[in-house]
């Protein structure tokens, strides 16, 4: 894959919309570089689609603007933008061979004969769907659609490919072989590629970039190692990671020390940065607590249950102070329910907010 990521492919400038009074997505700002592949992640209704679909066209934009590859598209039909979707029902015509979908487009846009032939030939090849050029979409599996519905937007030969949670309606073994589908295409054919899913897993999996959305806001912006490793606040902490990041309530001590039930924990900040007994928020993520039963460790906790997954498992603990949190384990270990363990960790590890959720640094 070539590409250029210093110039600009999708920008995003005080984006807004509004049903009525009700305002949806608030203000966001965004620059995606020319190659790049940027996830929008977040719950359902936090705007992720939305702001997808007016990137599209497919709904207006109340206020702000919108640059493809440097033109004005804002007020453009999509079929002027020199974008192609690939929606999550797949949206194939089923009275018509495979062929027929992926060329069905470029004949309304009357292309000549020859080069809707060479388009559908170079985007069958590429998605290993050659033999089922003849087929129907009811002749094909959940997984070959999807095939199908991606060429359709590849013979478009599209500037910017938007993906609306494609993988949804698969199977979870599906979803992984699809998942990898995609990272190969995007590595051959260097376009830029805007993925909306509510999956953090494909998330992490596919991006360059990952924007976390929340109620229509951008809470987050960064490759996939820095929204993991240096969250920006507590909903991003807890949002990215599968387990995701124990967050527990704690106190600010003396000498910049935190203060969690009954253990004190140096936090690598100044004491000056917080007033003494001021709330914090501690986060740790589950494979960054270590058991150790035969010697003293940060936290004591006592086991509510184990889950063992071969070669991990997962320990759900609860402190002395009742505040949960999960221990990932890569060897297996025999630890019962309702047994103590002492749990020892790196302070470098650990992530601090403050009250209002925001990391502190």
């Amino acid at each position: 894959m070539t590409n250029d990521m210093g110039n600009k492919s999708v920008v995003l400038q005080d984006v807004r919309k509004s049903y009525g009074s009700l305002q949806v997505v608030h203000g966001i700002d965004l620059t995606i570089a020319e190659g790049e592949f940027v996830v929008f992640v977040g719950p359902s209704g936090c705007g992720k689609s939305t702001l997808l679909r007016m990137i599209a066209g497919l709904e207006d934009v109340t206020d702000g603007e919108i640059e493809i590859k440097g033109r004005l598209v804002t007020d453009l039909d999509p079929s002027e933008r020199g974008i192609a979707m690939v929606f999550q029902s797949y949206a194939l015509y089923p009275h018509m061979s495979v062929r027929d979908n992926l060329a069905f487009g470029l004949k309304m846009a009357r292309n000549n004969a020859a080069d809707i032939e060479t388009r559908v030939k170079a985007a069958s090849a590429i998605l290993k769907i050659d033999h089922l050029l003849e087929r129907r979409p009811g002749q094909l599996s959940g997984g070959q659609r999807q095939r199908v519905a991606i060429g359709r937007a590849i013979v478009r030969k599209p500037d910017v490919f938007l993906f609306d949670e494609p993988l949804s309606n698969l199977d979870a073994e599906l979803r992984v072989s699809m998942r990898i589908e995609i990272a190969r295409l995007h590595r051959e054919l260097g376009n830029t590629m805007i993925y909306v899913t509510h999956d953090q897993t494909e998330a992490m999996t596919l991006a360059d970039k990952i924007v976390v959305l929340r109620d229509g806001r951008v809470e987050q912006a960064g490759t996939p190692r820095e929204i993991y490793e240096d969250p920006a606040n507590t909903f991003v902490a807890g949002f990215i990671g599968s387990p995701r990041m124990n967050l527990l309530n704690a106190g600010w001590g003396e000498k910049g020390l935190v203060e969690l039930a009954g253990a004190r924990i140096a936090s690598g900040l100044s004491p000056a940065d917080r007033p003494a007994g001021a709330a914090v928020t501690l986060g740790l993520r589950p494979e960054h607590l270590k058991v150790a039963s035969d010697q003293p460790g940060s936290l004591t906790a006592t086991v509510d249950f184990s889950e063992y997954l071969g070669g991990t498992q997962y320990l759900y603990c609860q402190l002395a102070d009742g505040q949960s949190l999960t221990v990932e384990h890569r060897s297996p270990i025999s630890i019962a329910a309702g047994e103590e363990v002492s749990l020892l960790f790196d302070p470098s590890d650990c992530r601090l907010f403050d009250e209002g959720g925001k990391r502190l640094r």
